[in-house]
């Protein structure tokens, strides 16, 4: 490992700490559950306000400068969940602007927390360029689901409890959408312990963050991905993600899985509280992507969709 790469590693490990202890009284410290064959599952699905969103979002909310009045966010549903919830505790006005076709649980959760929602004419496809006009309109900040370094410090704090609470991990899997989960695994695992596999997962039709692994270059899809797992329905990295996850090398690798491989780990979840999106790492494993056994820890990312008879949302 260069200097460089040394200070890099260690001016993000500052922030990390700073921003466990800045969410410490916010957040739950989610537990581990073993699956048969000794795999753990890191369940965020059990997180406040259900996904490890909420863990960026009151990480860049209380970061904030006093007098800021309120801000926008976008997301399929999570992000938006989480940063209605904590706006709550930093006492903001929230915006949040939501696809049209979103999960209608997600997007009635939103609502239930006192969330403004604009969600006419939206789509996965122009809701970061309609909320960041919105915001610069009523001169609030925007907070972005995982391009931010905020939200990306925040999220990093889930893989600060599984090093801690499982001494002998071996990998870290998450699920990758726009990447801010991963990077901030990445960012929080190399700079504890260098030698832990960091992996991410995406859907086969959601494949930008593997191709831009295996290019280096930044993948753009042509359009947004029609996939079950929501969370995974972006078009491409951030910079500050595509930062930490290939230009800086800091992810050992990216594997995909099929819809018909998304459904099949949801379902044998069973009890465990997932959507379709936290259900990626498991797909990998069953998939034979990914090892499985006692030092694989794979984050189910989120439990906000109910499941329903037959494994679908």
């Amino acid at each position: 490992m260069t200097l460089a790469s040394v200070g890099y590693l260690t001016r993000h490990r500052a922030a990390i700490d700073a921003a466990r202890l800045r969410v410490a009284d916010h957040v739950r410290r989610t537990p581990l559950r073993a699956l048969d064959g000794g795999t753990l599952l890191k369940l965020e699905s059990t997180q406040v306000a259900g996904s490890f969103k909420m863990r960026g979002a009151c990480n860049a909310l209380l970061s904030l400068p006093d007098g800021v009045p309120g801000v926008v966010a976008t997301s399929s549903g999570n992000h938006a969940r989480a940063v209605a919830t904590a706006a709550r505790i930093a006492g903001l006005r929230v915006t949040v602007v939501i696809p049209q076709d979103a999960v209608p649980a997600k997007v009635d959760a939103i609502r239930a927390l006192g969330a403004e929602v604009v969600d006419e004419g939206v789509t996965f496809g122009n809701r970061d360029g309609l909320a960041r006009a919105l915001a610069a309109e009523r001169g609030w900040p925007f907070v972005h689901s995982s391009d931010d370094w905020d939200v990306i410090h925040g999220q990093a704090t889930v893989a600060e409890e599984v090093v801690e609470d499982h001494p002998g991990v071996t990998a870290v899997v998450v699920p990758v959408g726009g990447g801010g989960l991963l990077a901030g695994t990445a960012l929080a695992v190399r700079s504890r312990l260098p030698g832990v596999a960091v992996i991410g997962v995406e859907p086969e039709r959601a494949a930008d963050a593997a191709a831009s692994l295996r290019t280096g270059r930044l993948h753009r899809l042509a359009a947004t991905p029609d996939t079950v797992a929501d969370g995974a329905r972006v078009v491409s990295l951030g910079e500050r993600t595509f930062e930490v996850i290939v230009e800086r090398g800091l992810v050992d690798g990216i594997v995909t899985v099929s819809e018909a491989e998304i459904l099949a780990a949801w379902e044998a979840l069973g009890d465990v509280p997932a959507e379709p999106t936290g259900a990626l790492p498991l797909a990998a494993v069953l998939a034979g992507r990914v090892p499985g056994g006692p030092g694989t820890v794979l984050v189910v990312s989120g439990g906000n969709v109910p499941r329903r008879a037959g494994g679908e949302a």
